[in-house]
């Protein structure tokens, strides 16, 4: 079953006790697979040392974008 994402509030404001984030509501499961995601993508940008990163976001985010399109249609 397909829900809406909600982005944190901060960093600072994400609780770790119980199943879910009292700030998002997002499970921590989630959250803790969107940080992962988050710092390996980060980790690639840097150790390919891209000077133009946000030509290199827009590109991954029409990639996937058009990955999930696709499976949508399948």
């Amino acid at each position: 079953m397909a829900y809406q994402f909600k982005s944190c509030v901060s960093r600072g404001a994400c609780t770790e006790d119980g199943d879910r984030c009292r700030a998002c509501g997002r499970p921590h499961e989630e959250v803790n697979a969107v940080r992962t995601l988050t710092n390996q993508v980060t980790a690639f940008i840097q150790e390919m040392d891209y000077d133009n990163s946000d030509e290199f976001l827009e590109y991954l985010k029409s990639k996937v974008a058009k990955k999930l399109r696709m499976a949508k249609s399948a």
